[in-house]
């Protein structure tokens, strides 16, 4: 009996217990792994890479581990819920997948993460296009890639020829550029985070090979604290890494001919450019080299051949280390070298050869960068580049300046030399993703930056005079003066981007600077967002506002050691119409008073700054096409002028004050058709005004000094241009062709009139040219030669290309005859018209 009861009960305990069992065993989860393989954008592995696991789950929030040798991660034991992954390696972009669901019994598929190459800006960005409109960006800038700035037509192959293209960015007709209606010199130019400007005026005189540029940004409002020292717009350049596999090309190897009255007249100009990649040291140092000599001759319309030609000459060389010390660091050296020369370089319908000046610029830079990853993900980035930038220019021979009715003669008046110099240290501290209430990004920055210059400047004299040759007005020089100066600048900053969820990004932070001749202490708050209001993504808003400090001109920081100005001014008949007045050049400050004061000592007050607000929305109107709407206001604050003022004592100088003032707003909505290999259009409308003081101290003296210095008003800009349609795509098309058109209408820039004596008549840029019409085109195409199919021509590929401007031959006008004095007064003058290029490039 006992010996039953014991096999019944061992039967019960057999049957019942995992019975019983079960369902605590379904009370415990089952755990899975998540399994992975990091690559490059080429599927090369990546060894060493940190990825970050981020979930509730998760002890204290967050997992990490690295990858092996082959680029293989793996994440065990991992409980049900929903994880985010961040990937990050030096020198590649951190890589974010949100979202990745862990469910009991259900197995993960591996996940395939590209890291693609590192773009020298420090947000987590996912770049926006038709299909994928959603943007962590708070700002997203214009962009250009490699292949559009080879495929679009541009009048040259720079980029800074490719930057009007982005709506609220214009070329005015005296050659600057203006973003987000401010000029060039407020604005600020970075190359591989580097600041690459003249030091002496802001201007982007230092050319970056073409054939070196991974990508081109233009920001029209950054509010990244991590931007500073400029109030206008943000250009930024991003070059190719160089390679682990020997690569090299010869491109735009045919110069191009100049015919006239049916003849071959020489060569008007020839680029060839070339550019080598390659190891030094296998998996260890990796080098490239971009070299450009430019040649070019630049004909003018309205004015007589061969008198009409503007010679250009120079040579861009960029040369790039790339040193793999570990997989979590790589330091990379660069050396540039940026010499050219134009002459007649301000040529134009209404400034013959012989009036014009000469430009001449020598110059270098070296930097490096140390980026290292801990083994936490952290990325501690160090900066530095050291720039020696000389630049000169003068006319064309002794005598004085002739400004008449009808334009210049004589010999442009003044001429300088300056030697500058500029060094710059960043030190850049960039956390992992942290999750608190969200994932933050955070990043902490300082920065030391110095410019100092010396240098001459001369001017001659200048005459005023009628139609028929007297001489109602001479402007005499004081002589040959020295300037010299030096500014330090200390900044510091703090950012974090953080991802509250899926739908909403935000953007904050705060930028601290100290400049010695400027202000001591300058704070910038920074705030922006990023919402998407329903899960789809399809629609996105942005928005922001921030505040941007600039640096002050190296120009102000010793005006008044400039050559003070004694003008006379006569009746037609040579008698004087008054005793000769002497104007100094002062600062102005202000008495109890309230009257002006004239001081020649350093006296420059704050930095001039910028205030920008803007908000965007953007539309996934189908899978390939976006719409965006934009608003953009912008106030500059601060800026120097300069202005003639008679002062109690009954003296007269030009005063320089900082007391300018401009504003901007700009309404855009574009629509882009995007598909995966065939078409990539943009359609642009932009609404803006523009509006400041006219006598900025960039205006009167950049790149020449202005021969009259007239009164200030508060009035429309050059660069205002009410009404825009901008349009650029391209197109596969059969026969392996590629057609890149560009299309440009907007309202005619404004320009003011003057009487015989040189002074305003009417309201300053109360007149404008006829409405801008152009329509470029550019073919090109790659292929073999079918009759070289041997040896070295057999391996190479070659790429042709036809480029167009001005199809419809509209013959935009350039100059306008607006002095009222002048027979041909309001006459237009200085017609482009249809022209075209061709070019042959080698690829290996």
């Amino acid at each position: 009996m006992a010996r039953n009861a014991k096999r019944w009960l061992g039967w019960v305990l057999f049957v019942i217990l995992p019975l019983a069992r079960a369902p605590l065993l379904r009370a415990f989860p089952q755990t899975q792994s998540l399994k992975g393989q990091v690559v490059t954008d080429k599927d090369a592995p990546i060894p060493n890479a940190v990825c970050s696991l981020n979930g509730h789950n998760l002890p204290q929030g967050n997992l990490q581990t690295t990858t092996d040798e082959r680029g293989n991660f793996d994440f065990p034991g991992l409980m049900p819920g929903t994880y985010s992954l961040t990937c990050a390696a030096v020198g590649r972009q951190p890589v974010s997948k949100p979202g990745i669901e862990v469910v009991a019994g259900k197995l993960l598929s591996a996940l395939h993460i590209a890291l693609p190459l590192e773009v020298f800006r420090q947000e987590i960005t996912v770049h926006a296009h038709a299909g994928q409109p959603t943007s962590a960006e708070v700002a997203p800038p214009s962009s250009f890639s490699a292949h559009e700035l080879m495929t679009l037509p541009l009048a040259e192959l720079k980029f800074t020829a490719a930057l009007p293209l982005v709506p609220g960015v214009v070329r005015t007709p005296d050659g600057k550029l203006n973003i987000k209606g401010t000029p060039e010199e407020q604005g600020l130019l970075l190359v591989d985070g580097a600041d690459l400007v003249d030091p002496v005026t802001g201007a982007f005189s230092v050319e970056v090979p073409i054939d070196n540029i991974e990508e081109l940004l233009v920001y029209k409002s950054p509010y990244m604290a991590e931007y500073g020292r400029f109030s206008g717009g943000l250009t930024v350049i991003q070059t190719k890494p160089p390679l682990d596999l020997w690569h090299w090309e010869l491109n735009d190897v045919i110069p191009d001919v100049f015919i006239e009255q049916g003849h071959i007249q020489g060569i008007q100009g020839d680029a060839p450019r070339f550019y080598l990649t390659g190891p030094l040291i296998k998996n260890r140092l990796n080098f490239s080299e971009s070299f450009i000599y430019d040649l070019n001759r630049a004909f003018v319309e309205g004015l007589p051949w061969p008198k009409n030609i503007s010679r250009r000459e120079g040579v861009s060389s960029f040369t790039h280390f790339q040193l793999i010390l570990s997989p979590r660091n790589l330091v990379s050296a660069n050396v540039r070298i940026f010499p050219a020369r134009r002459e007649f370089d301000n040529i134009s319908a209404l400034i013959p050869e012989s009036a014009s000046s000469n430009y001449g610029q020598r110059g270098y830079s070296i930097g490096g960068i140390d980026r290292f990853m801990t083994h936490s993900g952290d990325i501690l980035t160090t900066l530095f580049q050291a720039t020696e930038f000389d630049t000169y220019a003068h006319g064309q021979g002794a005598g004085p300046m002739l400004i008449t009715p009808n334009g210049f003669a004589g010999n442009y008046f003044n001429a300088y030399q300056r030697f500058a110099n500029q060094e710059e240290v960043q030190e850049t501290y960039e956390l992992g993703v942290k999750n608190w209430a969200g994932a933050h990004h955070v990043q902490i920055g300082g920065e030391y930056f110095r410019r100092a210059y010396t240098g001459t400047t001369n001017s001659d004299t200048e005459l005023i005079t009628n139609v028929p040759g007297d001489v109602l007005g001479r402007i005499s020089f004081s002589g040959l003066v020295h300037l010299s100066d030096e500014d330090t600048q200390f900044e510091a900053y703090g950012q974090d981007h953080w991802a509250v969820n899926d739908s909403l990004n935000i953007d904050y932070g705060l930028r601290f600077s100290n400049e010695n001749i400027g202000s001591p202490a300058a704070f910038a708050p920074r705030f922006g967002f990023v919402y998407s209001p329903s899960r789809t993504g399809r629609t996105v808003i942005h928005g922001g506002a921030g505040i941007f400090y600039n640096r002050i001109a190296m120009l102000a920081a010793d005006y008044a050691e400039n050559p003070s100005r004694t003008i006379s001014l006569f009746a037609p008949d040579g008698t004087p119409l008054g005793p000769p007045e002497t104007y100094l050049n002062a600062y102005q400050i202000t008495s109890p008073e309230g009257r002006p004061i004239a001081v020649t000592h350093n006296s420059l007050g704050a930095t001039p700054y910028d205030r920008t607000w803007s908000m965007e929305v953007d539309q996934e109107l189908r899978p390939n096409w976006l719409l965006r709407a934009s608003y953009l206001g912008s106030r500059g604050l601060g800026e120097f002028l300069v202005n003639p003022e008679s002062l109690a004592d009954g003296s007269h100088a030009y005063l320089l004050t900082n007391g300018g003032a401009s504003r901007y707003q700009e309404f855009e909505s574009t629509l882009r058709w995007r598909t995966a290999e065939k078409v990539d259009v943009n359609f642009s409308y932009v609404h803006s005004t523009t509006r400041g003081d006219l006598n900025t101290l960039g205006a009167l003296y950049v790149p020449f000094e202005e021969p009259i210095i007239r009164p200030n008003y508060f009035a429309d800009l050059p660069s205002d241009v009410p009404n825009r349609v901008i349009t650029w795509g391209e197109f596969a098309a059969p026969w392996g062709l590629t057609l890149s058109p560009v299309f440009d209408i907007h309202t005619g820039f404004p320009y003011s009139s003057y009487d015989v004596y040189q002074n305003y008549v009417g309201p300053p840029d109360g007149r404008r040219f006829p409405r801008f019409y152009s329509l470029d085109f550019k073919i090109s195409k790659d292929f073999h030669l079918p009759f070289l199919k041997i040896g070295f021509f057999k391996r190479h590929k070659f790429r042709g290309a036809l480029q167009i401007y001005d199809i419809t031959n509209h013959q935009n006008p350039v100059d306008v005859y607006n002095n009222i004095a002048s027979p041909f007064y309001a006459h237009l003058i200085g017609f482009q018209h249809l022209t075209f290029n061709a070019y042959f490039d080698l690829i290996y």
